[in-house]
């Protein structure tokens, strides 16, 4: 091996140096079959600091050359295992009561003298996963996680005994493990839990991506989420903020008296919205079924039914492209209040967002995709004709100058409904002007056929939706209750109006319904998704989403 040393005693693995274009090889306990045992001359290896990434020491004799292959590496953990249950451990763990969030013990220990002769601190139980692990003699270093933080454990071999110190050979990255110990700082002045005991709770044979590279590529991340959660900078607390938000939606809605009830995922047709949906088949009814593509038919039924205030919280399904807004499976928010309307929806929307960026910890003024955002009621409200007059310069309600307009910036025109050429330039011009929190409100009242018309002005729906940084975040109307428009509007298709587009799908039931008397209402929905990526300035919508769609997995 030319140009090679032998580090004896220094024990350390697999890592990219900061700046260098290929790996180091780098030297490790010397029975450990699974890892390198050289470091190249060509880019000498730092002094490790106390959490330095490593790998415990053992003293017997050095075999031949390890291998390093993926398969060697699992070997090598494999050993471990065996090792393990040699020793009468059971490797996959059992109940350990009484451990202390990560965070809750840093908690305690930031009131504690910081000072390394200080020895009177608390005994504490710890439990986490092995992130970093360095050998120093008789001295072990871990940087252990939990779903609250890390914190340093320091195990010494008289401080837990020789059978525990035989559980430290096994260790790996990745495995679990609990410490009983007690809590102090360390010379150099970490936190630090001075280990008195160990409990191996389950081992890990996968090898953890490289502490520098990690998972970069965004498909794997998202097809190994779980990956993603253990080494991403910052994706558990994205997806623990989704889960806080979520809570304050609903917690916001049950304070006004909102109660959460489930509709049917499976339906005979699909509704609500204007998407295609995703169709299967009940083999026992013999029937076709459609995944639901909202949820506003059932819980205006509920309506009827005198559920006077009533959301839902829920899955919805698609049969569409992907994007960074769009995923086909996504989580919807639809909540009906009878006697309300879209005014009453504006002031809901406003309590949800502030309430919710308060659970999330996102301040009131943020950046978010290039545009700077105030969350302070109230939001600006816009007629969607005025926007359409400032930003293009035609005049909104002249079909002709809309549609001269349109032509100019390449929008088809020919054979297709006034109202939507004239949606297809909101689309085009003004939705990407709209910094927000903004509500558009007054739309065209023939692209809304489920929404209340003004009763000066026919010929505009009582709808709005919220915009920021050019993105819909929430949609709201006065919801339409007259059962004969209904019905008419719903054997309407628009002309120009693709049918994946349309909501011209007939729901006899749901007319029925109409025909014993709903209640004016307002309705609201939004979308959960696009409200975390919001709150916590995620680009993509796959990023707030644990699981989304991928296509199938080429291996290799």
């Amino acid at each position: 091996m030319r140009g090679k040393r032998r580090l004896p005693d220094t024990l350390l693995f697999h890592r990219c140096h900061p700046g260098k274009s290929r790996l180091l090889e780098i030297a490790v306990k010397a029975d450990n079959p699974g890892f390198p045992i050289w470091v190249s001359d060509a880019h000498p290896f730092p002094p490790a600091p106390e959490t330095h990434v490593s790998q415990p020491q053992d003293q017997s004799p050095a075999p031949a050359a390890p291998a390093t292959t993926p398969s060697g590496l699992e070997k090598a953990r494999r050993d471990k295992l065996e090792k393990l249950r040699g020793l009468g451990i059971d490797p996959w763990g059992k109940r350990y009561d009484g451990a202390t969030p990560i965070a809750e013990v840093r908690g305690t220990g930031a009131a504690i003298d910081p000072s390394p002769e200080f020895t009177a601190g608390p005994t504490v139980r710890v439990a986490g996963r092995i992130m970093l692990l360095r050998s120093a003699g008789s001295l072990v270093f871990i940087d252990l996680h939990d779903r609250t933080g890390r914190i340093q454990i320091m195990l010494g071999k008289k401080q837990v005994g020789p059978d525990a110190w035989k559980i430290i050979d096994c260790l790996d990255l990745g495995d679990l493990v609990g410490f009983d110990g007690r809590l102090g700082h360390s010379k150099t002045g970490e936190m630090t839990v001075f280990a008195s005991g160990i409990e191996f709770l389950t081992k890990s044979l996968e090898t953890p991506p490289d502490k520098y590279h990690g998972l970069v590529d965004a498909d794997l991340r998202q097809r190994m989420r779980y990956l993603d959660l253990i080494h991403g900078e910052g994706v558990r607390d994205r997806f623990v903020a989704r889960c806080r938000i979520v809570e304050a939606v609903r917690r916001v809605l049950s304070s006004r008296g909102y109660l959460e009830v489930e509709g049917p995922t499976l339906q005979e047709s699909a509704g609500g919205a204007a998407a295609r949906p995703f169709k299967t088949h009940h083999n026992a009814l013999d029937m076709p079924l459609v995944l639901r593509i909202a949820l506003e038919l059932h819980l205006k039924r509920l309506l009827v039914g005198g559920m006077e205030r009533v959301f839902e919280l829920g899955r919805v399904y698609r049969n569409e492209g992907v994007s960074p807004r769009h995923n086909p499976e996504f989580t919807m928010m639809e909540a009906y209040e009878a006697y309300g309307d879209y005014f009453t929806m504006m002031d809901l929307t406003e309590a949800i967002f502030v309430e919710a960026a308060k659970a999330a910890g996102t301040p009131t003024r943020f950046e978010w995709m290039g545009h700077t955002v105030d969350l302070t009621p109230p939001f600006r409200r816009a007629k969607y004709d005025d926007l359409i007059a400032e930003v293009t310069g035609c005049n909104p309600a002249d079909p002709a100058s809309v549609a001269a307009e349109a032509t100019a910036r390449g929008i088809e025109t020919a054979g297709r409904h006034a109202d939507v050429i004239k949606s297809d330039l909101f689309e085009a011009t003004v939705e990407k002007t709209l910094s927000g929190p903004a509500f558009v409100i007054d739309y065209p009242a023939a692209i809304c056929p489920l929404t209340k018309r003004k009763a000066d002005a026919p010929h505009i729906a009582e709808r709005f939706e919220l915009y920021v940084a050019g993105i819909e975040l929430a949609n709201a109307y006065t919801e339409l209750n007259d059962p004969d428009l209904q019905e008419e509007l719903f054997r309407t298709q628009l002309a120009g109006l693709a049918q994946e587009e349309s909501m011209a799908r007939m729901d006899t039931d749901f007319i029925r319904s109409l025909r014993h008397g709903m209640p004016p209402a307002g309705g609201l929905g939004i979308g959960i998704d696009r409200l975390v990526m919001f709150l916590t300035a995620a680009p993509s919508i796959r990023d707030v989403i644990l699981f989304p769609i991928h296509r199938p997995h080429a291996e290799g």
